[in-house]
């Protein structure tokens, strides 16, 4: 019997709603790059609030987002600290390297999933050397960490290991594509991650539904910088309101991300029911151990449901797109199938 397909690859899978169409065709647009178009500017303003920062960027990807921050932040013969696995580490074609020209060190996940202790920020800050060793000048930070399972971790945690960069003298970027589902996992405003970095990266296209589109933000003038930057890299758009509209709806959304939540609970549960090793995860992302991650996933696909490897091992991702239903029928699918 051929199956409709549960799409549970990435959150990235879902799309706009018929209130987000809506408002895409009714936007209030203008020529972005002459004139800045009204509704993106009020898309910047909105978020630059929310996270507690002067001033935002709308660019099409949060990998430009992410390179634009490392290219305002590194110099030639710079290196920068990221924790093992991070997105800037592994998925986006070495651009941290390439076009920011920094050296990537990767940090151990010795804090917990996904991020270093503050003691091991300033150990591998190290100090000054001799003029031809390289330069640590900038932590990079998930939250939260999709190859540790969207592993999240708090408003302490991220004060002391910004204390522990700035200490070492470290300038901070956070990636913070899915830092709306950290914020709503532990019941705090999202600012209470992002505050206290030099720039955030932050996500529209993913649970929030957003057909395209990620924001930077950081203070006037780094945004101004990153403005001409976006340019460089080819990332300006002209009646980009129509693409803003669709975040400012996604930015409603925030409150649904719960839901995504309950049910990547509910997916973990019923797989470790059916004797799958999984972690148990903090917000939307399900990783489970496999023998043969890439043949698991083959398997599934064979019983119409969507999945990934990452990091060697199965990656499941809930969303607005998938129902509780969805997910008990993805289950019942796989009752004799192991990882």
């Amino acid at each position: 019997m051929q199956h409709r397909t549960i799409d549970l690859r990435s959150d990235t899978v879902t799309r706009p709603d018929a209130a987000m169409r809506a408002a895409m065709a009714d936007a209030e647009v203008g020529d972005d790059v002459l004139d800045h178009d009204p509704t993106m500017a009020r898309l910047e303003e909105r978020v630059a609030s929310m996270l507690g920062y002067e001033a935002a960027l709308w660019v099409p990807s949060g990998s430009m987002g992410n390179i634009i921050a490392l290219m305002l932040h590194l110099r030639r013969g710079d290196a920068f600290l990221a924790p093992e696995h991070s997105h800037v580490l592994g998925s986006e074609l070495g651009t941290a390297a390439w076009l920011a020209q920094g050296m990537p060190s990767a940090l151990p996940h010795d804090g917990g999933p996904g991020r270093p202790t503050p003691a091991t920020v300033t150990a591998s800050a190290g100090g000054p050397g001799p003029y031809f060793t390289l330069n640590t000048t900038l932590l990079c930070l998930e939250n939260s960490h999709n190859f540790a399972g969207g592993a999240v971790f708090g408003p302490e945690e991220w004060n002391s290991l910004l204390a522990a960069a700035r200490g070492a003298g470290l300038l901070v970027h956070l990636d913070g594509a899915r830092v709306w589902n950290a914020a709503v996992a532990q019941g705090v405003n999202p600012r209470e991650l992002t505050v206290g970095a030099d720039t955030v990266q932050v996500c529209l296209s993913k649970g929030l539904g957003a057909p395209v589109g990620s924001m930077l933000v950081s203070d006037s003038a780094r945004i101004t910088d990153a403005r001409r930057v976006r340019k460089m890299l080819g990332g300006g758009v002209r009646q980009g309101g129509i693409l803003a509209a669709a975040g400012l709806v996604a930015l409603d959304n925030l409150d649904s991300l719960a839901a995504d939540h309950d049910n990547a609970r509910l997916l973990a549960e019923g797989l470790r029911e059916r004797n799958w090793d999984v972690m148990e995860p903090n917000t939307n992302i399900v990783l489970a151990t496999s023998a043969d991650p890439v043949a698991t996933v083959s398997a599934l696909a064979d019983k119409g449901i969507g999945a990934v490897t990452v990091a060697g091992k199965v990656r499941f991702v809930t969303h607005r797109d998938v129902s509780e239903a969805d997910i008990r029928d993805a289950l019942s699918r796989l009752s004799a199938l192991r990882a």
